[in-house]
């Protein structure tokens, strides 16, 4: 069966940097699975993706030699199982806030008598460049689980959140993170409130020996991040990247072209 490299690298206290791939484009994939990143995260949360659409980004990935991650719409048993039947070699699971939270995505993810995840599916077994036997036997082995700590309830009870047995890295969702930690009227954190908040996420993850990780807006960020000692990164999205390139090509381009601002994502 094939080695969850992430996992492997995570494990021995490396980086692994990825991306977020939020258009929904199978092609798309197919080219960033081979521009270099260690990983790359199919988000069904917050897109159009489907699950047919999302089964062949990660054949896609996969057949790249890349680790395929999906980020589920939500902490529920049948959608990480059948992201997982459908081929990812790992999952993202939102808005984790506690630690019965945490113990159902793991439990998901991971099948008796470790976990309570369902035997089934096919495809899965081909992303890991092995027959479904020898998956069942040792998919809980290489299986990547990632659960993000985005609300200020999560930073407040990390060091239970972040022993349960079983995770591999928790990931930081800033926004949603500074949106949780708003006052009353609405105004946001300060800086300073915003660095404690991220401390600690860095400091409980090392303490429990669980590798932290969070979103980056560029690689000088993210090199930044990683002599902190964070690990599992993300560095903007396909999005994201297209459209700075194609802002930065329009720079160039000056008074000979007349579009207007690229947009901000």
């Amino acid at each position: 069966m094939r080695e969850n490299s992430v996992k492997k690298a995570l494990r021995a206290g490396k980086p692994a940097v990825g991306t977020w791939l939020s258009l929904g484009n199978i092609i798309a994939s197919r080219f960033l699975a081979r521009a270099g990143f260690d990983w790359l995260t199919v988000d069904i949360e917050h897109t159009l993706v489907d699950w047919e659409t999302a089964t062949h980004m990660f054949a896609s990935i996969a057949d790249a030699g890349c680790t395929a991650l999906a980020r589920v719409p939500s902490n529920s048993h049948e959608n990480i199982k059948r992201v997982l039947d459908n081929g990812a070699h790992g999952i993202v699971v939102p808005m984790v806030n506690s630690v019965e939270e945490a113990a159902r995505a793991v439990d998901a993810a991971l099948y008796p008598p470790r976990g309570t995840r369902s035997v089934g599916g096919s495809v899965h077994a081909l992303n890991f460049d092995t027959d479904a036997s020898d998956y069942f036997a040792h998919a809980d082995d290489e299986l990547l689980i990632v659960l993000q700590c985005e609300h200020i309830q999560a930073v407040e009870h990390a060091d239970e959140i972040f022993s349960v047995p079983g995770i591999d890295a928790i990931f930081v969702g800033p926004n949603d993170l500074a949106a949780s930690m708003r006052d009353h009227n609405g105004a946001p954190p300060s800086a300073n409130a915003t660095r404690q908040a991220m401390k600690h996420i860095l400091d409980t993850c090392q303490k429990q020996k669980v590798a932290a990780g969070l979103h980056c807006g560029s690689a000088e960020e993210a090199l930044q991040r990683i002599a902190e000692g964070w690990q599992f990164i993300a560095i903007g999205s396909d999005l994201r990247l297209m459209l700075s390139a194609a802002g930065d090509t329009i720079k160039k381009l000056g008074n000979a072209a007349g579009g207007t601002e690229m947009a901000k994502y």
